[in-house]
């Protein structure tokens, strides 16, 4: 899942995507507007939320997460790692 993990006035934790997010502001709390048109109040300040999103696209952006003991997604994501002896070409063609 794709997720910053922000706080609920009430300090119940969320994990809220990034992706979803229309537009923050501060009013006086920092309400978050979805797509969908939801809002969320948090604890977090506009910025701290902005720079959640910031470090989250900067991560994604610098390399996939690697994810331990899936053989299945490190076969999907580099299959010569698994298949070395095949081509670009054959997987290509299947």
């Amino acid at each position: 899942m794709v997720v910053i993990q922000l706080t609920r006035l009430n300090g119940n934790p969320i994990a809220l995507n990034s992706d979803l997010i229309k537009f923050v502001e501060n009013a006086p709390d920092t309400v978050i507007t979805l797509i969908n048109g939801e809002k969320i109040i948090v604890r977090e300040t506009s910025d701290d939320v902005i720079h959640r999103i910031l470090d989250f696209r900067r991560a994604v952006v610098a390399g996939l997460p690697s994810w331990s003991g899936s053989d299945v997604n490190s076969a999907a994501l580099h299959p010569q790692e698994t298949h070395p002896n095949r081509t670009p070409e054959a997987f290509r063609r299947g």
